[in-house]
């Protein structure tokens, strides 16, 4: 039993010692973090303060920098409106200078005016006191030539507006003679001019080169479909259209032919819809012809418009557009009508330019003079004149109208815009290669064109085709080489330029063929 409570005592005061042990171990244990923990604040606040310190010489030279940035541009600006001020005291400076400049100069010519004023005043006042001595004088002298001639003054009026009467109707009558005989002489000139103006508006319409157009197709086989079982396609074609169809015998070609430049292309256009689609019978070509116009009448419009557009012309009617674009389908000896009112439009504009003008109006009526050829309605007034009113109607600006109606002299010219539509009217219609040539003139320039081209050693033959724009020239193939052919070409090309006049440009083409033949028996 002892035994047992001494094992018992011997194990609480082993485990109390334990216990202390454990306790003061774990006190020390808790002393040596605090003491670390410390250490670790103290190292912490010491780099917070390392930092904070480096943070805020950082701030500081940041600072000072965009100070100093600052302070540069605020020097600099400174500096620039510092020298602007001194700039404009110095223009300031000059100004009062020439003022007081122009200052004294007024001032004398006020002083020069008041002596031209006085010495006026002196002479007008010796001019009225010779005038009332005149009058005297003249009464003095009146009075005497009555007492003289025994007739009053009225009397003496009226014997001698009596005699200046008869010789003036004497003096009229032979005047009015002289008159006559001119207007027979100039009455031909005259009578050709009316006859010409005539034809530009109508007959030149009945032209061959102005009322034909060639539909081409790939076969004749497809005339057969064109003219249907006896005839009633093209009939239908033909009345649909208005234009007549003339299938011959030329060789993959069928003819239009018609006044109306208008119905020939609505014509074609159908052709060639009817013969893609391969279906032709009377109903179809009724459909495609309506398609056709409609689509023709949609081009001619923005025709119009792009035309107003690139000439910079704005505000244009709609009625004046679409009578814009039918330009493009009409022809004034030869010249396109549209291409010369864009040409007149121009050359307006480039002269109103020089002369300080409007251009814009100028350009405005250039492009609108001839507006009275499209008109579909056809009255019997001049085009100069229709167009005007047409423009009237559409309100556009009275210097245009004008311009419009006295391009031809038909009525009085009363702006400056007038005169230059006539003249750039002429300019366009009369440079070189803008109108159809005579026949003669024609034929001759093409004669000496091959003339001049036969005249060079090596040729053969030479043939002017194309109107006369290109030269195709046959060479002996012995005499010229391929080198020599480049070179004639150019020689040939140099001698036209200089020796003869034409429109546009001329091609040369030299054709060198060397062709080896034999026989096999």
């Amino acid at each position: 039993m002892d035994t047992i409570i001494n094992i018992v005592a011997f194990t609480v005061v082993g485990v109390a010692l334990g216990f202390f042990v454990s306790r003061v171990l774990l006190k020390k244990s808790l002393q040596k973090k605090v003491e670390e923990a410390e250490d670790q604040k103290k190292q912490l606040i010491k780099e917070a303060e390392v930092a904070a310190e480096n943070l805020k010489k950082d701030r500081i030279l940041e600072a000072k920098e965009k100070y100093l940035k600052l302070k540069a541009e605020f020097d600099e600006e400174s500096n620039r409106k510092k020298n602007q001020i001194i700039s404009n005291e110095n223009k300031l400076k000059q100004r009062d200078s020439n003022l007081s400049k122009q200052i004294e100069q007024n001032k004398r010519k006020e002083a020069e005016l008041e002596s031209m004023k006085e010495n006026l005043d002196a002479q007008l006042g010796i001019v009225k006191k010779r005038k009332d001595d005149l009058e005297k004088h003249i009464a003095q002298q009146v009075t005497s030539l009555e007492k003289v001639a025994n007739l009053t003054a009225d009397e003496a009026k009226e014997q001698l507006i009596s005699t200046l009467t008869g010789e003036a109707r004497s003096k009229a009558s032979s005047q009015i003679k002289e008159i006559i005989e001119a207007a027979k002489l100039s009455a031909t000139k005259e009578a050709k001019k009316i006859v010409i103006q005539t034809i530009q508006r109508t007959a030149t319409e009945h032209a061959i080169e102005n009322c034909v157009s060639i539909f081409n197709i790939e076969s004749d086989d497809v005339k057969g479909k064109i003219i249907g079982r006896e005839g009633r396609n093209i009939r239908a074609l033909e009345s649909a259209t208005g234009v007549e169809i003339i299938v011959d015998d030329t060789p993959e070609a069928i003819i239009i032919s018609g006044f109306d430049p208008v119905r020939r292309e609505i014509a074609r256009l159908s052709l060639h819809r009817l013969v893609t689609d391969g279906r032709i019978h009377p109903a179809r070509i009724e459909e495609i012809v309506s398609k056709t116009t409609k689509n023709i009448e949609e081009e001619i419009v923005e025709i119009g418009e792009r035309t107003a557009i690139d000439l910079g012309i704005h505000g244009l009617h709609p009625e004046l557009i679409r009578l814009v674009g039918r330009m493009r389908y009409r022809s004034s000896y030869g010249q396109n009508l549209l291409q010369h009112s864009k040409e007149v439009a121009k050359l307006c504009a480039t002269l109103a330019s020089e002369l300080g003008l409007n251009a814009k109006l100028a350009k405005r009526a250039g492009l609108l003079h001839d507006i009275g050829k499209v008109w579909p309605d056809e009255p019997e007034l001049p085009h100069a004149i229709l167009g005007m009113q047409l423009a009237e109607k559409y309100k556009e600006n009275k210097e245009v109208c004008n311009a419009i109606g006295a391009h031809h002299d038909e009525i009085e010219m009363t702006s400056l815009i007038s005169p230059l539509v006539q003249t750039c009217d002429a300019v366009s219609g009369s440079r070189p290669g803008a109108r159809r040539e005579i026949m003669e003139s024609y034929i001759k320039r093409l004669k000496d064109l091959e003339s001049l081209a036969v005249s060079f050693d090596g040729v053969n033959k030479c043939y002017a085709i194309q109107a006369g724009r290109e030269l195709r020239v046959l060479v002996d193939a012995e005499k010229i080489s391929d080198q020599k052919a480049g070179d004639l070409s150019f020689n040939i090309s140099q001698k036209i330029e200089t020796d003869m006049q034409y429109p546009g440009q001329i091609k040369v083409t030299v054709i060198r063929e060397t062709r080896a033949v034999n026989f096999a028996k």
